[in-house]
Protein backbone atom coordinates (compact mmCIF):
# COMPACT_ATOMS: atom_id res chain seq x y z
CA UNK A 1 0.00 0.00 0.00
CA UNK A 2 1.31 3.49 -1.10
CA UNK A 3 2.38 5.85 1.60
CA UNK A 4 0.47 8.77 1.70
CA UNK A 5 2.99 12.01 1.51
CA UNK A 6 3.20 13.38 5.19
CA UNK A 7 1.69 17.36 5.33
CA UNK A 8 2.87 19.51 7.91
CA UNK A 9 0.27 22.12 8.75
CA UNK A 10 1.46 25.56 10.89
CA UNK A 11 0.01 27.62 13.00
CA UNK A 12 1.73 30.57 14.25
CA UNK A 13 0.16 32.56 17.33
CA UNK A 14 0.67 34.65 19.82
CA UNK A 15 -1.84 35.36 23.52
CA UNK A 16 -4.38 34.38 21.39
CA UNK A 17 -5.82 31.32 23.20
CA UNK A 18 -9.31 31.98 22.18
CA UNK A 19 -8.80 31.48 18.63
CA UNK A 20 -5.72 29.41 19.00
CA UNK A 21 -8.39 26.49 20.38
CA UNK A 22 -10.70 26.93 17.40
CA UNK A 23 -7.98 26.88 14.83
CA UNK A 24 -6.31 23.45 16.82
CA UNK A 25 -9.81 22.25 16.26
CA UNK A 26 -9.82 22.55 12.57
CA UNK A 27 -6.67 20.66 12.30
CA UNK A 28 -7.08 17.62 14.12
CA UNK A 29 -10.79 17.46 12.23
CA UNK A 30 -9.15 16.87 9.31
CA UNK A 31 -9.63 13.65 7.48
CA UNK A 32 -6.39 13.77 6.06
CA UNK A 33 -4.07 10.58 8.55
CA UNK A 34 -0.35 11.19 7.59
CA UNK A 35 -0.52 14.86 9.03
CA UNK A 36 1.99 16.37 11.62
CA UNK A 37 1.09 20.23 13.71
CA UNK A 38 3.13 22.54 14.03
CA UNK A 39 2.60 25.57 16.31
CA UNK A 40 4.82 28.33 16.54
CA UNK A 41 4.00 30.10 19.85
CA UNK A 42 5.85 33.99 20.62
CA UNK A 43 5.73 33.14 24.38
CA UNK A 44 2.24 33.95 25.44
CA UNK A 45 1.27 34.02 28.86
CA UNK A 46 -2.29 33.45 28.22
CA UNK A 47 -2.98 29.81 28.68
CA UNK A 48 -1.32 28.95 25.01
CA UNK A 49 0.59 26.33 26.57
CA UNK A 50 -2.40 24.49 28.00
CA UNK A 51 -4.01 24.54 24.99
CA UNK A 52 -1.09 23.25 23.26
CA UNK A 53 -0.60 20.51 25.50
CA UNK A 54 -4.35 19.33 25.21
CA UNK A 55 -3.17 19.09 21.54
CA UNK A 56 -0.95 16.49 22.47
CA UNK A 57 -3.32 14.35 23.51
CA UNK A 58 -5.46 14.58 21.08
CA UNK A 59 -2.99 13.95 17.91
CA UNK A 60 -0.41 11.89 19.86
CA UNK A 61 2.93 11.76 18.33
CA UNK A 62 2.15 14.77 15.96
CA UNK A 63 2.57 18.03 17.65
CA UNK A 64 5.80 19.52 17.62
CA UNK A 65 6.13 23.02 18.99
CA UNK A 66 8.20 26.00 19.56
CA UNK A 67 7.67 29.20 22.22
CA UNK A 68 9.77 31.79 22.47
CA UNK A 69 10.06 35.40 21.25
CA UNK A 70 10.09 36.03 17.31
CA UNK A 71 10.38 38.89 15.01
CA UNK A 72 6.83 38.73 13.57
CA UNK A 73 3.87 36.51 11.70
CA UNK A 74 7.07 35.65 8.92
CA UNK A 75 9.18 35.24 11.75
CA UNK A 76 7.53 32.72 13.23
CA UNK A 77 6.12 30.68 9.97
CA UNK A 78 9.92 30.65 9.25
CA UNK A 79 10.90 28.60 12.27
CA UNK A 80 7.53 26.43 11.21
CA UNK A 81 9.01 25.35 8.15
CA UNK A 82 12.19 25.05 9.76
CA UNK A 83 10.90 22.07 12.12
CA UNK A 84 8.20 20.84 9.26
CA UNK A 85 9.32 17.20 8.53
CA UNK A 86 6.70 16.66 5.87
CA UNK A 87 7.12 16.23 2.23
CA UNK A 88 4.40 18.84 1.90
CA UNK A 89 4.13 22.38 3.94
CA UNK A 90 0.53 24.65 4.67
CA UNK A 91 -0.67 26.85 7.12
CA UNK A 92 -3.74 26.84 9.17
CA UNK A 93 -4.97 30.27 10.53
CA UNK A 94 -8.98 30.00 10.11
CA UNK A 95 -11.29 27.69 8.88
CA UNK A 96 -11.41 25.08 6.72
CA UNK A 97 -14.08 24.21 4.04
CA UNK A 98 -14.93 21.00 5.50
CA UNK A 99 -12.69 17.67 6.56
CA UNK A 100 -11.44 16.84 3.53
CA UNK A 101 -9.78 19.81 2.12
CA UNK A 102 -6.51 18.37 2.67
CA UNK A 103 -7.05 15.07 1.65
CA UNK A 104 -8.32 16.49 -1.90
CA UNK A 105 -5.06 19.22 -2.15
CA UNK A 106 -2.68 16.03 -1.64
CA UNK A 107 -4.78 14.04 -4.07
CA UNK A 108 -4.65 17.02 -6.89
CA UNK A 109 -1.16 17.24 -6.64
CA UNK A 110 -0.42 13.80 -7.04
CA UNK A 111 -2.18 13.15 -9.48
CA UNK A 112 -1.14 16.55 -11.96
CA UNK A 113 2.79 15.89 -10.40
CA UNK A 114 2.66 19.85 -9.18
CA UNK A 115 5.30 21.28 -6.97
CA UNK A 116 2.08 22.66 -4.73
CA UNK A 117 -1.71 23.66 -4.87
CA UNK A 118 -4.16 26.39 -4.50
CA UNK A 119 -7.98 27.34 -4.32
CA UNK A 120 -10.58 29.93 -3.61
CA UNK A 121 -11.09 30.69 -0.34
CA UNK A 122 -14.08 33.43 1.36
CA UNK A 123 -13.04 36.50 3.62
CA UNK A 124 -15.55 36.64 6.66
CA UNK A 125 -17.09 39.23 8.46
CA UNK A 126 -18.10 36.82 11.43
CA UNK A 127 -20.46 34.25 9.50
CA UNK A 128 -20.83 36.89 7.05
CA UNK A 129 -18.84 36.71 3.52
CA UNK A 130 -17.38 39.84 2.60
CA UNK A 131 -15.69 38.81 -0.28
CA UNK A 132 -15.04 35.67 -2.19
CA UNK A 133 -10.95 35.06 -3.67
CA UNK A 134 -11.48 33.24 -7.18
CA UNK A 135 -8.54 34.00 -9.36
CA UNK A 136 -8.09 30.54 -11.02
CA UNK A 137 -4.95 30.22 -13.12
CA UNK A 138 -2.77 33.17 -14.11
CA UNK A 139 0.43 34.71 -14.46
CA UNK A 140 1.64 36.65 -11.77
CA UNK A 141 2.69 39.25 -14.47
CA UNK A 142 -1.24 39.90 -15.02
CA UNK A 143 -2.12 40.94 -11.04
CA UNK A 144 -2.80 36.97 -10.20
CA UNK A 145 -1.54 35.53 -7.36
CA UNK A 146 -2.96 32.27 -4.93
CA UNK A 147 -4.62 33.20 -2.20
CA UNK A 148 -2.01 32.28 -0.01
CA UNK A 149 -4.11 30.45 3.35
CA UNK A 150 -4.83 27.93 0.40
CA UNK A 151 -1.37 27.62 -0.81
CA UNK A 152 0.58 24.11 0.29
CA UNK A 153 4.03 23.47 -1.31
CA UNK A 154 6.52 21.22 -1.64
CA UNK A 155 9.26 20.73 0.67
CA UNK A 156 11.55 21.21 -2.08
CA UNK A 157 9.92 24.44 -2.99
CA UNK A 158 11.57 26.11 0.17
CA UNK A 159 14.55 24.37 0.15
CA UNK A 160 15.07 25.97 -3.31
CA UNK A 161 13.81 29.35 -3.22
CA UNK A 162 14.24 30.15 0.27
CA UNK A 163 11.38 30.98 2.88
CA UNK A 164 9.95 34.47 3.63
CA UNK A 165 11.79 37.70 3.72
CA UNK A 166 11.78 38.92 7.38
CA UNK A 167 12.54 43.05 6.35
CA UNK A 168 8.74 42.77 4.73
CA UNK A 169 5.78 43.68 7.51
CA UNK A 170 2.94 42.77 5.82
CA UNK A 171 3.39 41.46 1.82
CA UNK A 172 6.47 39.04 2.62
CA UNK A 173 3.76 35.91 1.34
CA UNK A 174 3.03 38.48 -1.77
CA UNK A 175 7.04 38.50 -2.39
CA UNK A 176 7.44 35.01 -1.85
CA UNK A 177 4.55 33.93 -4.42
CA UNK A 178 6.22 36.60 -6.89
CA UNK A 179 9.81 34.97 -6.50
CA UNK A 180 8.71 31.20 -6.74
CA UNK A 181 6.04 32.00 -9.74
CA UNK A 182 6.80 34.77 -11.77
CA UNK A 183 9.45 32.47 -13.76
CA UNK A 184 7.29 29.83 -14.20
CA UNK A 185 9.62 27.35 -12.19
CA UNK A 186 6.88 26.08 -9.98
CA UNK A 187 3.92 24.83 -10.97
CA UNK A 188 1.09 24.99 -9.00
CA UNK A 189 -2.58 22.37 -9.27
CA UNK A 190 -5.58 24.71 -8.97
CA UNK A 191 -8.80 23.65 -6.94
CA UNK A 192 -11.73 25.53 -8.22
CA UNK A 193 -13.21 25.47 -4.64
CA UNK A 194 -13.80 27.14 -1.67
CA UNK A 195 -10.90 25.74 0.58
CA UNK A 196 -10.59 28.35 3.34
CA UNK A 197 -12.73 30.55 5.06
CA UNK A 198 -10.67 33.61 6.71
CA UNK A 199 -11.22 35.78 8.84
CA UNK A 200 -11.58 39.28 7.31
CA UNK A 201 -9.42 41.71 8.49
CA UNK A 202 -5.83 40.29 8.61
CA UNK A 203 -2.58 42.13 8.61
CA UNK A 204 -3.06 43.58 4.88
CA UNK A 205 -6.78 43.58 5.17
CA UNK A 206 -7.37 45.55 8.26
CA UNK A 207 -7.53 49.26 7.38
CA UNK A 208 -7.04 51.60 4.45
CA UNK A 209 -3.76 52.38 5.35
CA UNK A 210 -2.59 48.94 5.87
CA UNK A 211 -3.75 48.37 2.32
CA UNK A 212 -1.80 50.93 0.74
CA UNK A 213 0.82 49.41 2.75
CA UNK A 214 1.00 46.49 1.66
CA UNK A 215 0.38 48.12 -2.14
CA UNK A 216 3.64 49.59 -1.65
CA UNK A 217 5.55 46.55 -0.20
CA UNK A 218 3.93 44.38 -2.81
CA UNK A 219 5.59 47.42 -5.51
CA UNK A 220 8.87 46.53 -3.95
CA UNK A 221 8.28 42.90 -4.33
CA UNK A 222 7.96 43.23 -8.04
CA UNK A 223 11.01 45.87 -8.00
CA UNK A 224 13.13 43.01 -6.33
CA UNK A 225 12.08 40.02 -8.52
CA UNK A 226 12.63 42.21 -11.65
CA UNK A 227 9.08 41.84 -12.87
CA UNK A 228 9.05 44.35 -15.77
CA UNK A 229 6.88 48.00 -15.43
CA UNK A 230 6.16 46.93 -12.04
CA UNK A 231 3.53 49.40 -12.06
CA UNK A 232 1.16 47.76 -14.49
CA UNK A 233 0.89 44.50 -12.33
CA UNK A 234 0.28 46.58 -9.58
CA UNK A 235 -2.79 48.04 -11.14
CA UNK A 236 -4.40 44.75 -12.59
CA UNK A 237 -3.82 43.56 -8.63
CA UNK A 238 -6.26 46.66 -7.65
CA UNK A 239 -8.70 46.28 -10.56
CA UNK A 240 -8.74 42.19 -9.61
CA UNK A 241 -9.58 43.05 -6.30
CA UNK A 242 -11.74 45.47 -6.95
CA UNK A 243 -13.62 42.82 -9.47
CA UNK A 244 -13.83 40.98 -6.33
CA UNK A 245 -15.63 43.19 -4.01
CA UNK A 246 -18.10 43.50 -7.38
CA UNK A 247 -18.78 40.33 -8.33
CA UNK A 248 -19.29 39.07 -4.65
CA UNK A 249 -21.91 41.64 -3.72
CA UNK A 250 -23.65 40.36 -6.60
CA UNK A 251 -23.22 36.53 -6.55
CA UNK A 252 -23.89 36.75 -2.81
CA UNK A 253 -26.98 39.14 -2.24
Amino acid sequence: MKTLPKVSVITTTYNDAANLGRIMEQVAGQDYENLEYIIVDGGSTDGTMGLIRQMEQKMPGRVRFLSGPDQGIYDALNKGIALATGDIIGCCFDRYADRGVISRMVEVMGKEGTDGVHGDLYYMDGERIVRRWHQGQGCIRSGWMPGHPTLYLRREVYERFGVYKTDYKIAADYEFMVRILYRKEVRLSYLPEILIYMSHGGTSTGSLGAYLESLKEGHRALRENQVAVPWVTDLCRIVRVLWQFVSSAGALR
